[in-house]
C-alpha cells in the first residue's frame, strides 16, 4: 500500500491542475474519539471499548472523560492507533459503533487541521470548540 500511495503522490505532484498535494506519509497516527452520554450511552461506549481492546490489541485506549475536555463538547474517550491499522480498524468501527458518534482524524502535528480539515465523522457530527484548536495552531514564526 505504501508503494501505491507514494506513486500516487508523485503523480499528483506532476499534474498541472493539482495544487500542492500533501504527502500522507506525514500522518504519524490516528485518533478515534468515541462520544457518549454518561447517563444514557456510557454502557454502549464501554462495550465498544471492551470489544476494541479484545480484537485490536494495537489500539491504545485513552482515559474516560465524563465531562468535556479540550475541544470536545461532549463526554468521550480516545482510541489511538498506527496508520497501518486504519484499513482494518475503520471498517470495523463503521459497522460496530452501536450508534455512537465517532470523530476520526489523523495525527500530523497540526491539531486544528487534524480535527477540522482532515477529520471524518461516523454518526452525528458534533460541535467542537474551535477556539481551543486555534490556540494550539503553530504560526509560521513558531515552525
Amino acid at each position: 500500500m505504501k508503494r501505491f500511495a507514494a506513486r500516487s503522490y508523485v503523480a499528483a505532484q506532476r499534474h498541472p491542475h493539482v495544487a500542492s498535494a500533501v504527502n500522507p506519509e506525514i500522518i504519524q497516527h490516528y485518533h478515534a474519539h468515541v462520544y457518549y452520554d454518561p447517563a444514557s450511552s456510557r454502557d454502549r461506549a464501554a462495550r465498544l471499548r471492551e470489544r476494541v481492546a479484545a480484537i485490536f490489541p494495537d489500539v491504545t485506549l485513552g482515559r474516560w472523560h465524563d465531562t468535556p475536555v479540550g475541544p470536545h463538547t461532549q463526554s468521550m474517550y480516545q482510541l489511538a492507533f498506527p496508520p497501518l491499522l486504519l484499513a482494518s480498524f475503520l471498517p470495523w468501527l463503521m459497522l460496530n459503533r452501536d450508534s455512537l458518534s465517532i470523530l476520526l482524524h489523523p495525527g500530523t502535528g497540526d491539531a486544528y487541521a487534524d480535527h477540522i480539515d482532515h477529520a471524518v465523522w461516523l454518526g452525528s457530527v458534533l460541535p467542537l470548540r474551535v477556539d481551543v484548536l486555534r490556540k494550539s495552531r503553530k504560526t509560521p514564526s513558531q515552525s
